[in-house]
C-alpha cells in the first residue's frame, strides 16, 4: 500500500514537471512570436530607411520587446485586469524571457559571418534569422521553466486565463 502511494506521488511529480515544460514551451513560443514580429519589422524598417546595422538592430530589439509585451497584454486584458495591472503582469512575465531571447538571437546574427550585411532579399538573412530564433528558443525555454517553477513569468499569466 505504501509503495502504491509512493508511486502515485511519483506520477504526480512527473505530471507537474511535464506541465512545467509544456508551459515553458508555450511561453517561449509566445515570446518567440513577439520577438520574431519585432525583429523582422525592425529589419524591414531599418532597411527601408537605409539605416546602418546598429540603429536597425536597436529598432528590432525595441520592437521585439514591444510586440512581446503586446501579445501578453492582449490576453491579460481579456481576463479583466486594468491596463496598469496588465502592464505589471506583462513586464513581470516577459522581461527576462524576451531579454534572453533577444540576447541570444541577436548574438547569433551579429556573430554569423556576413549576416549583418545581408539584405532582406538575401537568403542568408532569412536562414540566419531562422537559425538564430531556433537557438534562442532552445536556450530560453529552460529560463521560462525555471520562472514558471517558481510561480513567476508566464505562471502568473496562465493563472489569469
Amino acid at each position: 500500500m505504501q509503495h502504491e502511494a509512493h508511486t502515485a506521488h511519483d506520477h504526480h511529480q512527473q505530471a507537474v514537471a511535464a506541465g512545467s515544460w509544456a508551459m515553458a514551451v508555450q511561453a517561449t513560443l509566445h515570446c518567440l512570436t513577439g520577438c520574431a514580429i519585432g525583429e523582422v519589422l525592425g529589419m524591414v524598417i531599418g532597411t527601408a530607411f537605409g539605416w546602418g546595422n546598429v540603429p536597425t538592430l536597436i529598432l528590432a530589439i525595441v520592437l521585439a520587446f514591444f510586440f512581446g509585451y503586446a501579445l501578453t497584454l492582449s490576453g491579460v486584458l481579456k481576463a479583466g485586469l486594468s491596463l496598469g495591472a496588465a502592464l505589471k503582469v506583462a513586464l513581470a512575465a516577459d522581461t527576462l524571457s524576451i531579454a534572453v531571447m533577444e540576447l541570444v538571437d541577436n548574438g547569433v546574427i551579429v556573430l554569423w559571418p556576413g549576416a549583418m550585411d545581408a539584405g532582406l532579399a538575401d537568403p542568408l538573412f532569412w536562414w540566419v534569422l531562422a537559425i538564430a530564433l531556433a537557438v534562442a528558443f532552445v536556450l530560453t525555454t529552460p529560463v521560462n521553466k525555471w520562472m514558471i517553477g517558481r510561480g513567476k513569468g508566464h505562471a502568473v499569466v496562465h493563472q489569469l486565463h
